[in-house]
């Protein structure tokens, strides 16, 4: 529960992050262009005592000067009204703008975003200069209003992609879940199966394969409580690795033929290595780096060799195996969840081992060397006692 409640508190925060980017992208748009607004308007009030100053002379030479040589240099719409707000000279109007009430609806919508600079000569107010905005302003606005569609388009095709990919990563974890499921209750359902033909075959015989036959059971037992500790707290015991790991190697060698391989294991195991770790989860990550190397070896020869050294305060697993090797660029996404280089795999066993042993046990899984010719090394470490 606590997962969905953090998945909910990232949405809600992802959510709330973006509409404080909105909102502060738009107020820095409203910054931007308010002082592009106080510029235009000390501009504006220049030209409007230039204007009162031209008004002294009697001839409208001075103020035809004026419209034609500096006015009209201006970026922005201007008009000069008289006192009742009724054009009289204007420049740079939109060319759709020709009637007298086109350019007094353009006056009155200018007037609500600029106020108008009163032309004033010896205190008598003869006029008023009205001004609109500059084409930067207005594309600055615009602009703004892309960079939001932008963003808002880009979210959305990440959102879809995002949920596309999760949704097809659900769907192949819980095939490959079943896969490995499968996998893992292949060797002991198939041993079992072997003992029972052969029980046919030699009744008299059965009290020496019942614990053969109870060591698949239990390993039954072992493999859903395996399954079921999975997304739960996992329960920390110290105990002895190096009998762990030698029951395991058992196991497996006895089972060997049942795996349809022919392949040898060896073991060159430390005694009385400890650690605290979950008993069963880390059987099962060295069973699945061990099985991984028993199908990666496709020649009638087939050996892995498992050493287990403690150094330090780490205990060190070493398996190699000469099987076909892993190319250097695939070292690190053969833990990778769904990738696998077997044709029917489905590349969920080391992923699993790895996130036991790195996650839960605060280890380490990694690839030591592998090549073609000698095959591959893995090592497995985890703090020991």
């Amino acid at each position: 529960m606590s997962s969905y409640r953090h998945t909910g508190n990232i949405k809600a925060g992802l959510f709330i992050l973006g509409i404080l980017l909105i909102i502060g992208l738009l107020n820095y748009t409203r910054y931007l262009a308010n002082e592009l607004r106080k510029d235009n308007r000390e501009i504006v009030q220049l030209y409007a005592e230039i204007i009162a100053e031209t008004v002294k002379d009697k001839s409208d030479k001075n103020l035809d000067f004026v419209f034609d040589n500096i006015i009209r240099k201006v970026k922005f719409p201007l008009i000069q009204s008289d006192t009742d707000h009724l054009p009289q000279l204007w420049k740079n109007m939109h060319p759709g703008i020709k009637t007298a009430e086109d350019r007094k609806a353009l006056l009155t919508a200018m007037d609500r975003f600029n106020e108008p600079i009163p032309l004033i000569y010896d205190n008598i107010t003869f006029g008023f200069l009205h001004y609109g905005d500059s084409h930067l302003i207005q594309k600055l606005q615009w602009w703004t209003y892309i960079e939001l569609g932008a963003i808002g388009i880009f979210i959305f095709l990440g959102f879809a992609g995002f949920t596309f990919i999760r949704n097809n990563e659900k769907r192949h974890i819980w095939v490959g879940m079943s896969r490995e499921t499968a996998h893992q209750l292949g060797t002991p359902v198939s041993a079992l199966m072997g003992w029972i033909d052969w029980l046919k075959e030699h009744p008299e015989k059965a009290d020496e394969i019942i614990p053969d036959m109870e060591a698949d059971l239990n390993r039954l037992q072992q493999i859903g409580r395996r399954f079921s500790k999975m997304g739960s707290e996992p329960k920390m015991e110290v105990f002895d690795l190096s009998q762990r790991v030698e029951k395991v190697v058992s196991y497996l060698n006895r089972r060997m033929p049942t795996l349809g391989k022919k392949v040898k294991l060896n073991n060159e195991i430390e005694n009385g290595v400890k650690v605290r770790a979950n008993a069963s989860l880390l059987s099962w990550s060295i069973e699945n780096v061990v099985r991984n190397g028993i199908d990666a070896i496709d020649r009638e020869n087939g050996k892995i060799h498992i050493t287990l050294r403690k150094e330090g305060n780490q205990a060190r697993i070493r398996i190699k195996d000469n099987g076909r090797g892993v190319p250097k660029k695939d070292w690190k996404n053969v833990f990778r969840p769904g990738f696998s280089t077997k044709q029917a795999g489905w590349g969920l066993g080391l992923s699993l081992a790895q996130r036991i042993i790195e996650e839960i046990h605060h280890g380490k899984l990694f690839i030591v060397e592998s090549s073609s010719a000698t095959g591959t090394v893995f090592e497995l470490t985890i703090p020991s006692q």
